[in-house]
């Protein structure tokens, strides 16, 4: 049985849906099976059209499923992937994660395998904080965080966040580093360690 892998990410103006797109290709690479979702988005449609990149984003990945609990619940590991807040957790991804209280308590969250990726416009504009922040509701799962930390020499060539692979946007939105192996070996990882749980 091929291990189950969900992506759930939020993006504004394409960052972290770039991030989740090249999670899926490293799951499906691993053998396992994919879903990436997106969380809803809940921006005043005024905001997202007083911005190009914003509604041009949100009309492109329209098609895009957005994730349910049913999700949560198929997935043997979870990648998050969403970005910095003011070194928090965005509003979108924040009220998901507070409808998770019912599988919570039920004990569904338990063991499941989860990692983040972030992305600032900043070297340092709070990706640590955020991925820190998201892992606090990890914990209270009693999920297992899969976090990359520095297992692999590929982590010192592309940012060296041993919380979860973080990348900084320029102005443009361009990621001003290829964090693709970076990416790819979170979640090699998280599969990894996802095996030993499952197996």
């Amino acid at each position: 049985m091929a291990l189950k892998l969900a992506i759930v990410y939020y993006s504004s103006t394409g960052t972290n849906y770039k991030l989740a797109k090249m999670a899926e290709e490293a799951g499906k690479a691993n053998g396992a099976e994919v879903k990436v979702m997106k969380v809803q988005e809940l921006a005043p449609e005024s905001a997202i059209n007083g911005n190009p990149l914003w509604k041009a984003h949100v009309e492109a990945t329209k098609d895009v499923p957005v994730v349910t609990l049913d999700d949560l619940q198929w997935a043997d590991a979870v990648l998050f992937s969403m970005p910095t807040r003011f070194g928090n957790v965005p509003a979108q991804m924040k009220q998901f994660l507070d409808t998770t209280g019912g599988l919570w308590f039920q004990g569904k969250l338990i063991n499941k395998v989860v990692s983040a990726m972030t992305s600032a416009q900043n070297d340092h504009g709070g990706q640590e904080a955020t991925i820190l922040s998201l892992y606090t509701t990890m914990y209270h799962w009693g999920a297992i965080i899969a976090a990359p930390g520095y297992t692999d020499p590929v982590l010192f060539t592309t940012g060296g966040n041993p919380y979860g692979t973080s990348v900084t946007v320029d102005q443009e939105g361009n990621m001003t580093r290829d964090v693709q192996p970076a990416v790819a070996h979170q979640v090699k990882r998280m599969l990894e360690i996802a095996a030993k749980i499952n197996g």
